[in-house]
């Protein structure tokens, strides 16, 4: 297996999209159950192909943009095997110009931290991703917090879902899949108590807008990532965010393949983000984020 080390040329890029899903392997096994596939795919209107990992690097490489990719290990909650971090590690380094690859592991597994820095030192994934509702567990209770330490000590980012969810929507109970379980403020105690882990908190937080950006405003460890609404939709308070007191840790995400970002970068012309702030929020603040700065950029980070 092939550790993943990085090879981005910032300065080509532009733009750094922090919120790429993998739905597929090399395999043809999916990252969800088909029933919940095709809710997903019903609740954002989406019926585009599923690109395998080096279609979405082809993909992100025709644009000059830079891509997070991950999948979700959920196989606790959803009775589903997960895509294998590991192997979009692999995957991420073949095209390591253009993909930067999070791992992803079930907290609610026993041996949780063991995978966790088996994909770090192995794999060289540079951050999780953790779907509270879809994986089924609160994030603030301290049963976790053995896994965020390990990611605090390595330095990784950890990448949490906020927010409603097209997951499960529309089938019936939602399939028992539980929104409040991504709540941003369940994330405030996380950033009090791992105050060097950095925290990114995805999606417009639709109906907890506030709370994400009350948590953002108060623990500097977290960002906000754009990801998974059309531009058109932002609450106005996020855009007001976005605008000002918090344009240096708003993050540009897509939600590709659900959302694609040729949609993101046409519908953000609708909206009232200021020029002066997109530079930061497609690129330059996940390049800081990710300490993939410009050489000459690392003085003034």
């Amino acid at each position: 297996m092939t550790r993943y080390e990085q090879a981005i040329d910032v300065e080509s890029l532009t733009a750094i999209d922090v919120h790429v899903h993998i739905e597929v392997d090399a395999h043809g096994h999916a990252s969800l159950p088909d029933d919940l596939a095709a809710a997903a795919s019903r609740y954002f209107a989406a019926d585009a192909p599923r690109p395998d990992l080096d279609g979405v690097a082809a993909y992100y490489r025709e644009r000059r943009m830079a891509a997070v990719v991950f999948t979700v290990d959920a196989e606790t909650h959803l009775g589903h095997p997960p895509l294998s971090s590991a192997e979009i590690a692999e995957g991420a380094s073949r095209n390591n110009d253009v993909l930067i690859p999070f791992g992803s592991v079930d907290p609610n597994r026993p041996d949780a931290v063991d995978r966790a820095r088996r994909l770090i030192e192995d794999s060289g994934v540079r951050g999780f991703k953790f779907h509270p509702t879809v994986q089924g567990f609160d994030p603030s209770d301290e049963a976790h917090y053995p896994l965020y330490e390990a990611l605090q000590g390595a330095g990784v980012v950890a990448l949490f879902h906020t927010g409603q969810t097209g997951i499960g929507a529309g089938m019936p109970g939602g399939r028992g899949l539980r929104l409040g379980l991504s709540n941003p403020m369940l994330l405030d105690p996380v950033a009090a108590d791992f105050g060097d882990l950095q925290i990114i908190m995805a999606h417009p937080s639709v109906p907890w807008q506030d709370e994400a950006i009350s948590v953002a405003t108060h623990k500097h460890n977290t960002w906000i990532d754009l990801s998974g609404w059309s531009p058109k939709y932002f609450p106005d308070q996020l855009v007001r965010a976005a605008n000002s007191f918090l344009k240096r840790r708003i993050l540009f995400g897509s939600d590709f393949p659900l959302l694609t970002p040729d949609r993101w970068m046409r519908d953000v012309e609708t909206t009232a983000l200021k020029p002066e702030v997109m530079p930061g929020i497609l690129r330059d603040n996940a390049a800081r984020l990710f300490g993939i700065l410009p050489h000459h950029d690392k003085e003034t980070s």
